[in-house]
Protein backbone atom coordinates (compact mmCIF):
# COMPACT_ATOMS: atom_id res chain seq x y z
CA UNK A 1 0.00 0.00 0.00
CA UNK A 2 1.43 3.40 -0.96
CA UNK A 3 2.36 5.35 2.49
CA UNK A 4 2.12 9.15 1.77
CA UNK A 5 2.42 12.17 4.05
CA UNK A 6 1.12 15.34 2.96
CA UNK A 7 1.96 18.68 4.74
CA UNK A 8 1.02 22.20 3.63
CA UNK A 9 3.41 24.13 1.97
CA UNK A 10 4.26 27.54 3.24
CA UNK A 11 3.04 30.44 1.87
CA UNK A 12 6.55 31.93 1.41
CA UNK A 13 7.52 28.91 -0.96
CA UNK A 14 4.74 28.60 -3.27
CA UNK A 15 3.95 32.50 -3.65
CA UNK A 16 6.81 32.99 -6.06
CA UNK A 17 5.97 29.82 -7.88
CA UNK A 18 2.71 31.26 -8.24
CA UNK A 19 3.77 34.55 -9.74
CA UNK A 20 6.48 33.11 -12.05
CA UNK A 21 3.24 31.06 -13.78
CA UNK A 22 1.39 34.30 -13.94
CA UNK A 23 3.48 35.82 -16.25
CA UNK A 24 3.65 32.40 -17.33
CA UNK A 25 0.16 32.37 -18.56
CA UNK A 26 0.36 36.28 -19.31
CA UNK A 27 2.82 35.24 -22.19
CA UNK A 28 0.55 32.54 -23.21
CA UNK A 29 -2.42 34.29 -24.31
CA UNK A 30 -0.14 36.97 -26.13
CA UNK A 31 1.30 33.93 -27.83
CA UNK A 32 -2.21 32.44 -28.80
CA UNK A 33 -3.66 36.14 -29.40
CA UNK A 34 -3.66 35.53 -33.38
CA UNK A 35 -5.81 32.46 -32.80
CA UNK A 36 -8.43 32.91 -30.01
CA UNK A 37 -8.29 34.47 -26.69
CA UNK A 38 -8.51 33.04 -23.42
CA UNK A 39 -9.91 33.81 -19.47
CA UNK A 40 -7.66 31.60 -16.66
CA UNK A 41 -8.52 30.92 -13.09
CA UNK A 42 -6.16 29.06 -10.57
CA UNK A 43 -9.05 26.64 -8.87
CA UNK A 44 -9.38 24.30 -6.26
CA UNK A 45 -6.50 24.27 -3.03
CA UNK A 46 -4.63 26.47 -5.94
CA UNK A 47 -7.15 29.19 -4.91
CA UNK A 48 -7.94 28.47 -1.65
CA UNK A 49 -3.98 28.83 -0.36
CA UNK A 50 -3.97 24.77 0.39
CA UNK A 51 -0.97 23.97 -1.76
CA UNK A 52 0.52 20.76 -0.11
CA UNK A 53 3.49 18.01 -0.62
CA UNK A 54 4.57 14.66 0.02
CA UNK A 55 7.21 14.15 2.41
CA UNK A 56 7.25 10.73 1.01
CA UNK A 57 7.10 11.32 -2.79
CA UNK A 58 9.45 12.85 -5.59
CA UNK A 59 6.46 15.08 -7.05
CA UNK A 60 6.96 18.43 -5.21
CA UNK A 61 4.00 21.13 -4.85
CA UNK A 62 1.49 21.45 -7.86
CA UNK A 63 -0.63 23.87 -8.98
CA UNK A 64 -4.33 23.69 -11.02
CA UNK A 65 -5.36 26.15 -13.48
CA UNK A 66 -8.57 26.13 -15.29
CA UNK A 67 -8.90 27.68 -19.27
CA UNK A 68 -11.58 28.70 -20.52
CA UNK A 69 -11.00 29.63 -24.00
CA UNK A 70 -12.53 32.41 -26.01
CA UNK A 71 -14.40 30.31 -29.18
CA UNK A 72 -18.16 31.28 -29.53
CA UNK A 73 -18.32 29.67 -32.86
CA UNK A 74 -16.05 27.06 -32.73
CA UNK A 75 -14.11 27.81 -35.16
CA UNK A 76 -11.22 25.37 -33.50
CA UNK A 77 -11.94 21.84 -32.71
CA UNK A 78 -11.17 19.92 -29.62
CA UNK A 79 -7.63 18.75 -30.81
CA UNK A 80 -6.57 22.28 -32.32
CA UNK A 81 -7.26 23.79 -28.61
CA UNK A 82 -5.47 21.65 -26.82
CA UNK A 83 -2.40 21.52 -29.57
CA UNK A 84 -2.20 25.29 -29.93
CA UNK A 85 -2.01 25.64 -26.17
CA UNK A 86 0.31 22.79 -25.96
CA UNK A 87 2.68 24.47 -28.47
CA UNK A 88 2.26 27.64 -27.31
CA UNK A 89 3.42 26.69 -23.39
CA UNK A 90 6.64 24.71 -24.88
CA UNK A 91 7.39 28.26 -26.79
CA UNK A 92 6.68 30.22 -23.89
CA UNK A 93 8.88 27.87 -21.29
CA UNK A 94 11.39 27.12 -23.93
CA UNK A 95 12.41 24.00 -22.85
CA UNK A 96 14.75 23.30 -26.43
CA UNK A 97 16.84 26.19 -25.65
CA UNK A 98 17.46 28.69 -22.92
CA UNK A 99 14.70 28.30 -20.80
CA UNK A 100 14.24 31.19 -17.77
CA UNK A 101 11.59 29.14 -15.80
CA UNK A 102 13.14 26.05 -16.01
CA UNK A 103 10.03 24.15 -17.48
CA UNK A 104 10.34 20.80 -19.01
CA UNK A 105 8.07 19.98 -22.52
CA UNK A 106 4.04 20.11 -22.04
CA UNK A 107 3.13 16.56 -20.88
CA UNK A 108 -0.59 15.53 -22.51
CA UNK A 109 -2.64 13.55 -20.21
CA UNK A 110 -6.09 12.32 -20.13
CA UNK A 111 -7.28 15.73 -18.33
CA UNK A 112 -4.84 18.45 -18.59
CA UNK A 113 -1.68 19.53 -19.98
CA UNK A 114 1.06 19.86 -17.70
CA UNK A 115 4.28 21.75 -16.92
CA UNK A 116 7.12 20.58 -14.26
CA UNK A 117 10.39 21.71 -13.06
CA UNK A 118 12.88 19.02 -12.19
CA UNK A 119 15.72 18.53 -10.61
CA UNK A 120 17.10 15.62 -12.45
CA UNK A 121 19.95 15.43 -10.22
CA UNK A 122 18.14 14.22 -7.43
CA UNK A 123 15.55 12.58 -9.82
CA UNK A 124 12.31 14.38 -8.04
CA UNK A 125 9.99 16.73 -9.08
CA UNK A 126 10.15 19.99 -7.98
CA UNK A 127 6.87 21.75 -8.58
CA UNK A 128 4.46 21.29 -11.58
CA UNK A 129 0.87 22.82 -12.96
CA UNK A 130 -2.10 21.19 -14.55
CA UNK A 131 -4.01 23.58 -17.32
CA UNK A 132 -7.29 22.00 -17.37
CA UNK A 133 -9.26 23.53 -20.90
CA UNK A 134 -12.93 24.03 -19.58
CA UNK A 135 -16.19 25.48 -21.30
CA UNK A 136 -18.67 27.00 -18.63
CA UNK A 137 -22.22 25.62 -20.06
CA UNK A 138 -24.31 27.87 -17.74
CA UNK A 139 -26.17 25.45 -15.78
CA UNK A 140 -23.36 24.75 -13.30
CA UNK A 141 -22.43 21.95 -15.71
CA UNK A 142 -18.57 22.06 -16.99
CA UNK A 143 -16.78 20.76 -19.65
CA UNK A 144 -13.56 19.94 -20.31
CA UNK A 145 -11.24 18.82 -23.67
CA UNK A 146 -10.21 14.96 -22.59
CA UNK A 147 -7.73 13.33 -24.53
CA UNK A 148 -8.20 9.50 -25.54
CA UNK A 149 -4.77 8.23 -25.74
CA UNK A 150 -5.33 4.74 -27.11
CA UNK A 151 -7.47 6.69 -29.37
CA UNK A 152 -5.72 9.64 -29.91
CA UNK A 153 -8.23 11.83 -29.89
CA UNK A 154 -9.54 14.66 -28.23
CA UNK A 155 -13.33 15.72 -26.95
CA UNK A 156 -15.46 17.83 -25.08
CA UNK A 157 -16.57 15.85 -21.95
CA UNK A 158 -18.90 16.73 -18.90
CA UNK A 159 -16.75 17.11 -15.38
CA UNK A 160 -17.98 14.50 -12.99
CA UNK A 161 -20.93 15.45 -10.64
CA UNK A 162 -18.73 16.81 -7.94
CA UNK A 163 -17.32 19.76 -9.80
CA UNK A 164 -21.02 20.77 -9.75
CA UNK A 165 -21.96 24.23 -8.32
CA UNK A 166 -18.61 23.90 -6.40
CA UNK A 167 -18.27 27.66 -5.54
CA UNK A 168 -21.84 27.40 -4.27
CA UNK A 169 -20.81 24.80 -1.56
CA UNK A 170 -18.02 26.43 -0.40
CA UNK A 171 -19.58 29.59 0.34
CA UNK A 172 -22.18 27.27 2.25
CA UNK A 173 -19.12 25.76 3.71
CA UNK A 174 -17.66 29.00 5.07
CA UNK A 175 -21.15 30.55 6.33
CA UNK A 176 -21.13 27.75 8.70
CA UNK A 177 -17.79 28.02 9.43
CA UNK A 178 -16.76 24.37 8.37
CA UNK A 179 -13.29 25.39 6.67
CA UNK A 180 -11.23 23.80 8.91
CA UNK A 181 -13.14 20.41 8.76
CA UNK A 182 -11.98 20.92 4.55
CA UNK A 183 -8.53 21.45 5.63
CA UNK A 184 -8.11 18.21 7.84
CA UNK A 185 -10.37 16.15 5.44
CA UNK A 186 -8.71 17.32 2.57
CA UNK A 187 -5.43 16.37 3.88
CA UNK A 188 -6.47 13.41 5.13
CA UNK A 189 -8.02 12.05 1.65
CA UNK A 190 -4.34 12.93 -0.19
CA UNK A 191 -2.62 10.71 2.53
CA UNK A 192 -5.27 7.75 1.85
CA UNK A 193 -5.75 8.47 -1.82
CA UNK A 194 -4.26 4.93 -3.72
CA UNK A 195 -4.40 6.20 -7.52
CA UNK A 196 -1.67 7.83 -8.48
CA UNK A 197 -3.78 9.54 -11.54
CA UNK A 198 -6.29 11.24 -9.20
CA UNK A 199 -5.50 14.91 -9.02
CA UNK A 200 -5.11 17.33 -6.52
CA UNK A 201 -8.74 19.19 -7.80
CA UNK A 202 -10.41 15.83 -7.74
CA UNK A 203 -9.65 15.53 -4.66
CA UNK A 204 -10.76 19.14 -3.44
CA UNK A 205 -13.33 18.54 -5.21
CA UNK A 206 -14.31 15.00 -3.42
CA UNK A 207 -13.75 16.91 -0.22
CA UNK A 208 -16.24 20.00 -1.24
CA UNK A 209 -18.77 16.90 -1.64
CA UNK A 210 -17.87 15.48 1.89
CA UNK A 211 -18.19 17.87 3.91
CA UNK A 212 -21.28 19.27 2.67
CA UNK A 213 -22.92 15.78 2.71
CA UNK A 214 -21.43 15.43 6.61
CA UNK A 215 -23.16 18.52 7.63
CA UNK A 216 -26.49 18.77 6.04
CA UNK A 217 -26.18 20.58 2.72
CA UNK A 218 -28.00 17.90 0.81
CA UNK A 219 -31.24 18.01 3.40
Amino acid sequence: MIMHDFEYVPKEEWKPVRDELFEIIHRLQNEVRDDFTFQYHFVGSSKRNMITRDLNSNNGFDFDVNIEVNDPDEDYSAKEIRNILRKGLDKVNNPYGCSIFGYDYTEDSTRVLTIKVKDRANSCILHSCDFCIIYECGDGQQQYIRYNKKQHSYSWEYQPKGYYDLPIKIEWIKKHKLWQQVRDNYIDKKNTNTDDNKKSRSIFAETIHQVCQQNGYYR
